[in-house]
């Protein structure tokens, strides 16, 4: 279907979105150590297929926003029976994620705290969902893109965007980890950059996480990061994107192709 033009859009598939060949914020990571290009290119060239680990992430994503993947209740107690993947099997090529029933009553559990909360409730509510923004980089010619999971509306404030996140646990000191090891100060500087790019929001745009734990009570934790991570999602955003454009120019994709020193672990 070819390349998508630059612009808004809602309601895409995830799909169409991850089809196009455009630069991400979860491409950024790959590309950049402790990735290297040629992972990068691989992984374009050969998609994975689902993972179970991934649905019940889907799920919840589903009932807090109010939109996104299509979902299908499995009525089984686990995996493990034939049925059981059958019927998983049938969901997903019909397109909808499936979902053992009590994880299905869990997310919507889950959902429910969200809502309810003071901060993250109020977010998540008169705004848009999921939305597909892509755009050209001035600078280096690189086509870029980022899926919003939602967008307030700034007619009364400046432009707020949030980010739903599932977690085993929202203590500090977990999260911080989190946001260094998935990237997500990158992700920060990508999702800034696509609003001002696409004219939904000026420099004073904010980027706001929701963290909530999988497990009883799930516990809510909303979070802004502070200057320091900004100012290294930015730096590592732009380093992504000079390396995206070398490699496309240049037409080569390289793996770790130098002599590097390893040290003992400091443990």
């Amino acid at each position: 279907r070819g390349r998508i033009a630059p612009g808004v859009y809602e309601n895409m598939s995830p799909e169409r979105y991850h089809a196009d060949d455009s630069l991400s914020a979860s491409g950024m990571k790959t590309l950049l150590p402790p990735g290297c290009p040629a992972l990068y290119r691989y992984e374009r060239d050969n998609p994975k297929p689902p993972k179970k680990v991934f649905d019940f992430g889907h799920a919840a994503h589903r009932f807090v926003l109010g939109a996104g993947e299509d979902l299908a209740t499995i009525h089984a107690d686990n995996w493990t029976t034939k049925a059981a993947r059958a019927d998983a099997r049938a969901a997903r090529d019909d397109g909808y994620v499936p979902l053992l029933a009590a994880d299905m009553e869990k997310a919507e559990a889950m959902a429910a705290v969200v809502h309810q909360h003071p901060i993250a409730g109020a977010l998540f509510r008169g705004g848009r969902p999921e939305l597909s923004l892509f755009w050209i980089d001035l600078e280096t010619d690189v086509r870029l893109r980022a899926r919003i999971d939602w967008a307030n509306d700034p007619s009364e404030s400046r432009l707020i965007l949030g980010d739903y996140k599932t977690t085993n646990s929202v203590d500090l000191e977990a999260i911080e980890k989190s946001i260094y090891n998935y990237g997500y100060h990158v992700q920060d500087a990508q999702y800034r950059a696509a609003a001002r790019a696409c004219w939904l929001g000026d420099e004073d745009t904010v980027m706001v996480f929701v963290f909530q734990s999988k497990e009883p009570p799930f516990l809510v934790r909303v979070v802004q990061l502070e200057l320091n991570a900004l100012r290294l999602g930015r730096a590592k955003r732009a380093a992504a994107i000079e390396k995206f454009a070398e490699c496309q120019r240049t037409n080569t994709w390289p793996g770790y192709d130098d002599v590097t020193y390893a040290a003992l672990p400091a443990w």
